[in-house]
């Protein structure tokens, strides 16, 4: 079975309680493990789109990855905004415990699946969108692509990981949306949206790919199924 939860922002080698951010997160590590472990099994696929760690260097992130690593099941990873310890991906794959696995311009079979993905960026219509933001975009769209290219050629239906949202709320076209239709993606899912940001997310159906928030706080700490409308 494959699962969700983007958003871990675990902090095992530093100190950054999340709840600063509100009661919501009071304990949040200790209920996304208890939950995890009650509905993951060795057997099923958990995709963690993004903002694992609060860790600045991959050596500060090191007990965080061995905590995502001593849960239930295979987990796919993906970098978000806030992991600065993501450096070179050759470093990060030799760091990451068994079981665990980066996407980062490829992709991977799990579930029957081919698993692809890449963190994206502000979307144009954001207020406070730069030139700066357009080449990160249109950076992280290329990412996109190169990882749906290896996708494609796994041959099995492709589900896609964000870490920002590929889409505003009106579910308007985008880089990202464009890639996705045109490679055929099944579902996405993605994660950064937290409290109040809530509302500005898309799920659903959006001409033909599926959109799912998986945000924490979102999914109330707990590893959610990908919804698989096919």
């Amino acid at each position: 079975m494959l699962f969700a939860i983007a958003d871990l922002h675990l902090s095992h080698g530093t100190d950054k309680p999340m709840d600063v951010f509100g009661d919501h997160w009071s304990h949040h590590t200790d209920r996304i493990a208890r939950a995890w472990r009650a509905k993951v099994s060795a057997a099923d696929t958990v995709l963690l789109p993004g903002d694992l760690s609060w860790a600045m260097t991959l050596a500060e992130a090191a007990e965080d990855l061995a905590w995502i690593g001593r849960l239930p099941g295979k987990k796919v990873i993906l970098r978000g905004n806030h992991d600065y310890w993501w450096g070179g991906i050759g470093k990060v794959r030799r760091a990451l415990p068994p079981d665990v696995y980066a996407i980062q311009n490829d992709a991977l079979l799990a579930e029957s699946f081919a698993i692809c993905g890449t963190r994206g960026w502000l979307l144009p219509s954001h207020p406070r969108f730069t030139e700066e933001d357009m080449a990160i975009y249109r950076r992280e769209g290329e990412r996109l692509r190169l990882s749906l290219q290896q996708a494609k050629r796994l041959g099995r239906p492709l589900i896609a990981m964000m870490h920002f949202p590929p889409c505003g709320p009106e579910g308007e076209e985008t880089l990202f949306t464009q890639l996705l239709e045109a490679f055929g993606v099944k579902v996405c899912v993605y994660g950064h949206l937290h409290g109040p940001a809530h509302r500005y997310r898309f799920e659903g159906w959006l001409r033909g790919v599926w959109y799912q928030l998986v945000s924490a706080d979102y999914v109330q700490f707990e590893p959610v199924p990908v919804k698989l409308p096919f």
